[in-house]
């Protein structure tokens, strides 16, 4: 399960809420672990010419009390069958499917109910319709309800606004993402997860590079290893002779190559980040020493992560390293990622920003908890010259932190 219930419970008591109502299609999988591959792809218009370029809408509705539920298309409704949350409402009917001309086989007894969410007519037109019923059957038109609404058509909003003309509706988009700051057990399991299959296949294809190779090459085994580990491609980007990064830029890497890479993949949907420098010889003294500092800041930012710290000391802390040591053209920070690629907390100086909607209002320097996961990185770019970047994700726990994962990176070059 992504959602971290206990926190979300505190948070809706603290805020005096009654429900949480998820309406991106990632939210909508935080919540309830529904996934489907075409929610984030699909469009109206992909249907309808001349009909907007909106996603289709889902909602997921958690109560304070009372039973979580989701609405989705019936066609994409068996995407639920394993989810936590098994209260399912459909709209609309899947005109696809017919029934009548053969006689019906015998399905698996944990299928049956999607059978029936195919078969049995539903009383929902829309995806609204079926969010106004789920409130209705839990007692909550008239509660104080939190509803995401960043992103959400405005027509669709002024539909749910009008329909629950007796509820308190309140944005909590901000909320929610100060839920999903905190990662829950099963969570930081898959993240774990991901980031070793990430790191055990960038370490397989960094080991066959020599000179002369290709740079698709090295993607290709990259790839390669992370499906083989049961995980999906994400990212894999490099620089070029210093000049930037690239992720489709072809090149014969040489022996006099010292270079950026980043990397990642997705295990059950989440994203996984991280990255190092590749030398494919001994590199200059100059370089070397950059790196070395690069890696110091890290170090001495990780020495100092605990709860009750500020993201800004903890950036303060390794920029304030680099600047001891003459680096003024680095951008030292952090950031957290889990769905989505980056996600609070942001390890950023402090900006003077406050993260508000209806609900929340709090500094944008957030002050880490136990169970929030962040990377660390900083590089440096010297026009053809080369790249040099160091990463590193941590776990903040009770006492302090500890990597994510174990991370084998002094490995000497053995061309």
């Amino acid at each position: 399960m992504f959602f971290n219930k206990k926190r979300a419970n505190e948070y809706m008591r603290e805020y005096n809420l009654d429900v949480l109502i998820a309406t991106s299609f990632v939210n909508i999988t935080y919540f309830t672990d529904y996934y489907c591959w075409i929610d984030p792809l699909f469009k109206d218009y992909m249907m309808i010419p001349g009909a907007p370029s909106r996603l289709a809408q889902g909602y997921a509705v958690y109560p304070l009390d009372g039973k979580p539920a989701l609405v989705v298309n019936p066609l994409f409704s068996l995407n639920s069958a394993d989810n936590w949350v098994n209260d399912i409402y459909t709209y609309g009917q899947a005109s696809e499917l017919e029934g009548s001309i053969l006689p019906p086989l015998k399905i698996p007894a944990h299928l049956q109910r999607y059978h029936d969410l195919h078969n049995n007519s539903s009383d929902h037109a829309t995806p609204t319709d079926a969010l106004h019923a789920i409130l209705k059957d839990r007692g909550l038109l008239e509660a104080q309800i939190g509803l995401e609404k960043e992103n959400l058509p405005v027509d669709t909003e002024s539909e749910i606004v009008n329909r629950l003309s007796k509820a308190n509706i309140k944005d909590c988009t901000n909320l929610i993402r100060l839920i999903r700051m905190v990662k829950s057990k099963d969570d930081l399991a898959s993240l774990t997860r991901g980031a070793e299959i990430s790191e055990r296949a960038a370490m397989d294809s960094f080991a066959l590079l020599k000179p002369d190779s290709l740079a698709s090459d090295l993607v290709h085994n990259f790839r390669t290893r992370v499906a083989e580990e049961g995980g999906d491609f994400e990212h894999f980007i490099y620089s070029i002779c210093g000049l930037g990064i690239t992720a489709e830029t072809e090149h014969r890497f040489t022996d006099k190559d010292v270079f950026f890479v980043d990397f990642g993949c997705y295990y059950n949907h989440q994203f996984s980040d991280t990255g190092t420098t590749i030398a494919m010889s001994n590199p200059s003294n100059e370089l070397l020493a950059r790196h070395q500092i690069l890696r110091a800041a890290v170090d001495a930012a990780v020495e100092m992560i605990k709860p009750g710290v500020k993201t800004s000391e903890v950036h303060g802390t390794m920029n304030q390293t680099l600047l001891d040591n003459g680096i003024t053209n680095s951008f030292p920070h952090g950031h957290s990622y889990g769905l989505e690629v980056r996600e609070y907390p942001i390890i950023v100086a402090d900006n003077g920003l406050r993260i508000c909607d209806d609900c929340v209002d709090i500094s944008s320097d957030i002050v880490l908890e136990t169970g929030m996961v962040f990377n660390l990185e900083s590089c440096l770019f010297y026009l053809a010259n080369g790249a040099v970047h160091t990463e590193q994700a941590v776990v903040v726990t009770e006492n302090g932190n500890r990597p994510l994962v174990k991370q084998e990176r002094n490995i000497p070059f053995t061309p």
